[in-house]
């Protein structure tokens, strides 16, 4: 499947907020080959415009390429680094973690290990009960230092940005493990669509503009450039699992309402009808503890009839997982909508 290809190629290339110039790269490049002509943003997003039958009411549709990571925030005594979150996660979804320092000036990398300072149990006795926090957790490197002199002396500086390793997997039942799937799943269905509507010469009912967001995880999103004649706008985001959900790893997850409140009910039931009329598995969710560029959308004030749905994904913000099918059912969603008349 090569939305499955695009998920491998996208969750390879580290772009935690802030640093996301390399995987905007290839996604530019992957569209000027299907004969796009992408706009790089003075933010760091991306825009393709699809012209469509309907030029005077627009659709924009959004994925975001940004990823949790980190920054390093001190250097210590003792030659490790201290670390900064980048985006809503805990420190304990990451201990453990194999992870890239990327040295600030340069594409040079140093490998590294996230861990609790009291790691060995055969040294602290807190080792399993010290709280996992930012005076705790550490990065140790793969390099030989000794103190703050010695991991200075490698170009580590306060500021770099700090990468996790995304250990991406797909296993022969159809599941596919990674970090990151939270939003490179998104990104690389509306790739694999932008691909179809250039090979089969597909004509769109409505013009639509496809963004790449790049600030998502911190919360602002790709807001800042949204054409005036847009009434639609559409988050391809991950579907959240978890206590009450209904959400699964095997259908398309939309969401009824997140933490900055309820989605737009007739643009919601649109969704709904579409799932019905085409045979998607489908489920509808609310998300207690989420915000997507939609909503972010709104609080920027775009007056605009939003929505989000994407595919079911467990464990989400640590080691994620999912399953081909609800690759495939958002990826249906996302076409029968894209094709379908204004809510």
């Amino acid at each position: 499947m090569q939305t499955v290809e695009y998920i491998q190629q996208l969750t390879a290339i580290p772009s935690p907020t802030g640093y996301t110039h390399k995987v905007i790269q290839y996604v530019n490049e992957t569209l000027q080959s299907f004969g796009y002509n992408p706009q790089i943003t003075p933010k760091g997003g991306l825009v393709v415009t699809v012209k469509g039958e309907n030029d005077n009411q627009q659709r924009f549709v959004t994925a975001h390429v940004d990823t949790l990571g980190a920054m390093v925030r001190a250097i210590k005594p003792n030659g490790r680094l201290k670390i900064d979150l980048i985006g809503g996660f805990g420190y304990s979804s990451v201990e453990g973690e194999n992870c890239l320092i990327h040295l600030s000036g340069s594409e040079k990398t140093i490998s590294g290990t996230i861990l609790m300072h009291q790691t060995s149990v055969h040294v602290y006795k807190d080792a399993r009960t010290a709280e996992r926090n930012q005076e705790n957790m550490e990065v140790r490197l793969d390099a030989k230092v000794f103190n703050e002199e010695d991991v200075r002396q490698l170009g580590i500086e306060v500021g770099d940005f700090i990468s996790f390793d995304a250990r991406t997997q797909v296993t022969d039942l159809g599941f596919i493990k990674s970090r990151h799937l939270d939003d490179k799943v998104s990104a690389a269905i509306l790739m694999n669509q932008l691909r179809q509507i250039k090979e089969e010469s597909l004509t769109l009912p409505i013009t639509t503009h496809f963004a790449f967001s790049t600030f998502e995880e911190v919360g602002h999103g790709m807001n800042s450039n949204i054409p005036s004649d847009v009434v639609e706008y559409l988050a391809v985001d991950m579907g959240a699992m978890g206590d009450d959900q209904q959400t699964d790893e095997y259908s398309v997850s939309i969401c009824v309402k997140d933490g900055s409140g309820p989605y737009n009910f007739d643009f919601r039931q649109h969704l709904v009808q579409l799932c019905k009329e085409n045979a998607i598995d489908y489920k509808l969710d609310i998300y207690p503890y989420y915000a997507s560029d939609a909503s972010a959308a709104l609080s920027a004030g775009a007056e605009v009839k939003h929505a989000l749905f994407g595919a079911g994904i467990e464990s989400s913000h640590a080691y994620e997982r999912t399953h081909i099918e609800a690759v495939q059912a958002t990826e249906q969603l996302v076409h029968a909508y894209l094709f379908s008349p204004l809510v």
